[in-house]
C-alpha cells in the first residue's frame, strides 16, 4: 500500500498539461483536468482520509496570456446524472470536519456504569476544543491516554513538525483569485453515501471561460 501510495504523488507530481489527467475538457481557450480520488488526497508524499467528502483533484490551465479568476465555487459534482449536483465546500469545512471528532454527530455507542460513588462513561467521543479557554473538554475528565517513553534525540538536528491532517487540506486545496498559469489543487464535496454505489461521476464547471463537463466515472 505504502508503495502504491508513493507511486501515485509521484504520477501526479509529473503532470504538466491536461492530457497527462485521468479527465479532461476545454472551455473556450481554458483547458480544465481533474482525477477524482475518493476520499484521499495526496501532498509531498503525505495522504489524507477525508472520510465525509468526495475528493477531486483538479488543474486549470488559462489561455496564455490572458487572467483568468478561480474559485472553487465555480464546480460542481454530478452523481449518477443527478439533476441536483453536489456545490464544492470551503476547505476549512472540510479540514473543520477533521480536526474537531464532533464537528457532526455520528451514532455511537455511550455504556454507563458505576462504582460507588465514581461515574464511568464509555464509548462517548472527545470534545475537542471550540475556543480559546472552552471548558468542555475540562469538564470531561478523560484519563490522560498512555504515552511512549520520549527518547533523546542525539542528532543535534531540529525536526521540523509535520503539518496536521487538517492543516494539509486547506493548504492542497484549489487556490482562489486572478491567475495568468496553471494553477492545481483539490476540491472537497460533503457526501454521506457509500462510494461503492457511485456508477457515474462528473465534474462541472461553469465560470469566465465558458462551460465543461469532465468525466470522472
Amino acid at each position: 500500500m505504502l508503495l502504491l501510495l508513493v507511486a501515485a504523488n509521484l504520477l501526479a507530481q509529473e503532470r504538466v498539461k491536461p492530457e497527462d489527467w485521468p479527465a479532461h475538457d476545454r472551455a473556450g481557450g481554458t483547458a480544465l483536468a481533474a482525477e477524482y480520488t475518493v476520499h484521499t488526497l495526496f501532498r509531498n508524499g503525505q495522504s489524507v482520509l477525508v472520510r465525509d467528502h468526495l475528493v477531486v483533484e483538479v488543474a486549470v490551465f488559462p489561455r496564455p496570456g490572458k487572467q483568468l479568476l478561480i474559485s472553487s465555487g465555480q464546480f460542481t459534482l454530478r452523481i449518477n446524472g443527478r439533476k441536483v449536483p453536489l456545490a464544492a465546500q470551503s476547505p476549512g469545512m472540510a479540514a473543520a470536519s477533521l480536526k474537531y471528532d464532533d464537528w457532526e454527530m455520528r451514532p455511537t455507542v455511550v455504556a454507563g456504569g458505576g462504582l460507588g460513588n465514581a461515574g464511568v462513561i464509555l464509548g462517548r467521543p472527545r470534545s475537542a476544543e471550540r475556543f480559546p479557554g472552552d471548558p468542555r473538554p475540562r469538564q470531561e475528565r478523560l484519563p490522560r491516554p498512555p504515552q511512549a517513553p520520549q527518547t533523546e534525540d542525539r542528532s543535534g538536528i531540529e525536526k521540523e513538525p509535520q503539518p496536521k491532517p487538517h492543516e494539509i487540506v486547506v493548504e492542497a486545496a484549489l487556490p482562489e483569485g486572478e491567475a495568468t498559469g496553471p494553477v492545481r489543487g483539490f476540491l472537497y464535496f460533503p457526501f454521506k453515501g457509500k462510494p461503492k454505489d457511485i456508477r457515474k461521476l462528473e465534474l462541472l464547471y461553469s465560470g469566465h471561460a465558458g462551460d465543461a463537463v469532465l468525466k470522472l466515472l
